[in-house]
């Protein structure tokens, strides 16, 4: 059984820094793309960030760039997004999502996922 376990959400003023993790087990996170996506309060499910090692690739949402930074770590089998210089706007449930095709900004789309991970809300404070 596939699961994506994501950490590290929880409250930061605005300009503060955030770490999430996610944790796959039933699947090596080498062999997907994998990555983030976010979803605010009446606004659909964002692809903003992914990373794929073969070939190696990874996507930013231009809302995100330069202030996350994703990464992957194969030993421990998890995928980080570091947050940094935070908004208001950021605000959000953060998914961590798998696909069965390196990543791609184009296919990084909600209904491209092969699983998904329960979430773990960010609020950035004005």
């Amino acid at each position: 059984e596939v699961q994506l376990v994501e950490s590290g959400g929880g409250l930061v003023h605005t300009g503060g820094s955030l770490n999430l993790s996610c944790a796959a087990s039933g699947l090596f996170v080498g062999d997907y793309g994998v990555g983030w996506f976010r979803q605010a309060p009446g606004k659909e499910r964002e692809g903003i960030i992914c990373i794929s090692s073969s070939p190696r690739n990874s996507y930013y949402v231009d809302s995100v760039k330069g202030r996350f930074t994703i990464s992957s770590d194969s030993a421990k089998n998890t995928v980080n997004l570091q947050m940094t210089s935070l908004k208001p706007e950021d605000t959000a449930v953060y998914y961590c999502a798998a696909d069965n095709w390196p990543c791609h900004g184009s296919f990084w789309t909600a209904k491209n996922m092969d699983y998904w991970g329960k979430g773990t809300l960010v609020t950035v404070s004005s």
